[in-house]
């Protein structure tokens, strides 16, 4: 293989990074790895979130600054921008190598990278937040530069030194014993530095092992160098998947990237939240942040929609980082099943009629398990009602086509915002004797159908707003409309009689605040006794 002056200055500077990049770098385990739905794929892990600053970024971080260290012996400052990771990797080893750094970082990093980068950095580091993304947080880096003196920019990926302290993670997959007969290897991609590393060094040492690209979809700056045969920047970017957020890939990575990647490929938001939670529920137990997991995104993407190529090849991916905001998590952790393709979330619409919610599910979802349910009555004629459940895309296919061939319209919108942020309309002016529960009941299939069925002659369901939390208790608040007095009377009585099933009313405050609009007053002047 025909190597240019790039590469072959890229082969040299990775062998004298694998002889130093363990001054601060661990070995990091490459192990087995197994996820519940996966127990037959053969599945491999760079676990680089056991690095001490739990991400890959100080190797190349220490073999960058190091190497500035030797060929200027006045430097006095390290300055670099980061969205995160290799703004520890910087801190860490300029406290090691007895150096300063500025540290540029967007004004959105995380605040747990923020305060890992103090602890690493102690007073050998000062952090500058700048901007609202990491090339505005770049750009000022290179402004403080151009006034500063004896300083060096370390830039986090587009460094020939950077992208062969990155490839040495290459190096230990393949000295491992379990490495060498690797078939591919996901990685992610921000700016391009870990897999362009990676891609060479597999390249120069003629590995069989094919290095498969992942990238956020609204992240892809590299898929856009590659259309546009060089760099170019994204005209917006998502930061869900901050380690990666980077509007321009790097130009040596790109050069890299094009002559030795095998692929690239994008993942979604929620399909890295998927990963995430396969991560946290496999065999090794660990938590990453998204970009950590947007490698096995990609890996399980592929399982899934081309399952002959890859089903029965040795599959790796690097889990890249661990600097989770512990609300991300929960979240990702939320949004995984949709990411997962298991969950699916439908728009119904059925005539407003007394017992219609509870026909639609006994006909219809009698036979799953509901995981979300969001309706608010806003039409006197027509629900709205939006329900999620787990099942398998066949299986969702088929409801839709049964649901319309029985003149009943529904829509997927596990996508839609307003159903993620789960903002559904109601509209009190439409009810008569409404009362307002929280409902507690049993986590198992039926019960919550068993409980509408107890009160439906008397009760019409005007408010449901219930979310699956993992509990054995199932929890909801639930509007009821009556048509009298009477009705309401009867439903108080029936509900008593429901022992698997405890009711209590919304305090009165938030009662009149749910229910309140212009010209409606309730006729309680105090909460109904239920118990």
């Amino acid at each position: 293989m025909s190597l240019s002056a790039l590469e072959i200055d890229l082969k040299g500077h990775i062998d004298r990074a694998v002889a130093s990049v363990y001054d601060v770098a661990e070995k990091t385990p490459f192990e087995p790895l197994v996820i519940p739905g996966m127990e037959g794929v053969d599945l491999w892990v760079k676990r680089e979130d056991l690095q001490a600053i739990h991400a890959y970024k100080l190797r190349g971080a220490y073999y960058a600054i190091k190497t500035a260290i030797t060929e200027n012996q006045n430097l006095k400052t390290i300055v670099t921008a980061s969205a995160g990771n290799h703004a520890q990797g910087v801190a860490l080893s300029a406290r090691v190598l007895g150096i300063k750094a500025d540290i540029f970082m967007p004004l959105t990093t995380p605040q747990i990278k923020q305060n890992a980068v103090r602890l690493h950095g102690q007073d050998n580091v000062q952090i500058h937040l700048v901007g609202d993304n990491f090339d505005a947080a770049s750009k000022a880096a290179i402004d403080f530069l151009d006034a500063a003196r004896h300083a060096s920019y370390i830039h986090p990926f587009d460094n020939i030194h950077t992208i062969a302290g990155q490839a040495t993670i290459a190096d230990e997959i393949v000295k491992s014993p379990d490495g060498a007969e690797l078939d591919y290897l996901f990685v992610p991609i921000g700016g391009g530095g870990l897999a362009a590393g990676i891609a060479s060094y597999m390249k120069f040492i003629d590995a069989k092992t094919k290095v498969i690209g992942v990238e956020g979809v609204d992240q892809a700056s590299m898929t856009l160098a590659m259309k546009r045969h060089g760099p170019k920047p994204l005209k917006d970017i998502d930061g869900f998947c901050d380690g990666s957020a980077v509007k321009l890939a790097g130009d040596l990575t790109y050069r890299l990237c094009k002559n030795f990647l095998h692929s690239l490929m994008v993942v979604s938001n929620d399909e890295v939240c998927a990963a995430m939670e396969s991560c946290f529920l496999s065999t090794s137990r660990f938590i990453t942040e998204p970009s950590g997991a947007m490698a096995l995104a990609g890996l399980q993407k592929k399982l899934r929609e081309d399952p002959d190529k890859f089903f029965g090849q040795k599959l790796g991916f690097v889990c890249s980082g661990a600097n989770v905001d512990p609300s991300k998590f929960s979240d990702a952790l939320k949004r995984a099943a949709v990411g997962a393709h298991k969950r699916h979330y439908l728009r119904i619409t059925i005539p407003e009629q007394q017992g219609g919610l509870l026909q639609l599910l006994d006909t219809y979802f009698s036979d799953v398990n509901v995981s979300d349910f969001q309706y608010g009555k806003i039409d006197p004629n027509t629900n709205y009602p939006v329900i999620a459940f787990d099942s398998s895309e066949s299986s969702i296919n088929d409801l839709m086509v049964q649901l319309e061939q029985d003149g009943i319209p529904v829509r997927d919108v596990s996508d839609a915002i307003d159903v993620r942020m789960r903002d559904f309309n109601f509209n009190p002016s439409l009810l008569n004797e409404p009362i307002m529960l929280h409902v507690n009941f049993p986590e198992r299939k039926g019960a919550l159908r068993e409980f509408m069925r107890h009160v439906s002659g008397v009760a019409n369901l005007c408010y449901f707003n219930y979310q699956y939390s993992g509990d054995d208790k199932g929890q909801a608040v639930m509007g009821f409309d009556f048509s009298a007095a009477d009705n309401r009377r009867e439903f108080l009585k029936r509900i008593k009689q429901k022992s698997f099933v405890s009711c209590q009313p919304l305090n009165q405050e938030i009662q009149e605040r749910m229910l309140a609009y212009d010209g409606f007053r309730t006729t309680q002047s105090t909460e109904p006794q239920l118990a």
